[in-house]
């Protein structure tokens, strides 16, 4: 299997360890990941505003090239997933912003939201299976109680991301299983930590997720996992539990974490 790969900027400065573990493990399960030339910033918010094109033909770049290869486009972090799931489903549904956004790439074929946007997550579960996962898990993380941590981009808008159910999310938990650890479920696996208020309002996001660690400790977990760097950077600060991200644990898992750490 290949799929475009859309890492996204956080992922080539204070994430590289979600991309490094992902990729170690994505040649361990047999697939390959592809990044687009030349791709660009997503701008890591999703601008609300209708008449707003510029800033979302960075994400329109990297879905025309995923469906001029014949490919599905694979995303890791939860903010690059959310803004390019949203502007491909802007390409399918709003006839203005296609029109205009086509107009300005001038590409032979025009784009109209032909490319399936898809999770890293989404691909272990759907493409490999997590059945196939855990039959290639070498070294299962036996005894560890971990709770999946979602935040709010992952889930929400939930008919537009279609990722899971945006109240009672359960893909995390299935991974957990799979990679032989135990799972946690606790009531703020969902809720957001903070996220863009964390610099100018820096106690009210340290409360936020002071409440979903001390949830999550409350219920049993000994650390949390995560796929945003955003999240991961709010939650560490607080201190509370130990904070990985998912794919960390699914290269431990797979026997290439050391391997993965020489990217």
């Amino acid at each position: 299997m290949k799929f475009s790969y859309y890492p996204g900027c956080t992922l080539r400065t204070k994430a590289r360890d979600l991309d490094a573990y992902a990729k170690a493990s994505a040649k361990a399960l047999g697939f390959t990941l592809e990044e687009p030339e030349d791709w660009q910033c997503c701008g890591g918010v999703y601008p609300l505003g209708t008449d707003e094109i510029a800033t979302k033909l960075s994400s329109v770049r990297a879905l025309c090239d995923a469906k001029e290869k014949g490919q599905d486009l694979v995303t890791l972090c939860s903010a690059c997933h959310h803004v390019i799931k949203r502007v491909n489903h802007d390409m399918k549904h709003n006839a203005d912003m296609r029109q205009k956004a086509n107009a300005y790439m001038q590409n032979e074929e025009p784009y109209a939201g032909e490319t399936e946007v898809l999770h890293f997550l989404e691909v272990l579960k759907d493409r490999v299976g997590f059945d196939v996962l855990k039959e290639k898990v070498t070294n299962p993380l036996t005894g560890k109680k971990i709770g999946a941590y979602y935040g709010c981009l992952l889930l929400r808008p939930g008919k537009v991301l279609a990722f899971d159910d945006p109240e009672n999310p359960s893909i995390i938990e299935d991974f957990i299983r799979a990679i032989g650890a135990e799972p946690v479920i606790y009531p703020y696996r969902n809720e957001c930590c903070g996220g863009y208020i964390s610099l100018k309002e820096k106690e009210q996001a340290k409360s936020m997720c002071d409440m979903v660690l001390e949830s999550a400790a409350g219920f049993g977990a000994e650390m949390l996992i995560t796929a945003c760097p955003l999240c991961m950077y709010n939650l560490n600060k607080s201190g509370k539990l130990p904070v990985h991200y998912f794919t960390e644990l699914l290269a431990e898992a797979l026997g290439v974490k050391e391997e993965a750490e020489t990217l």
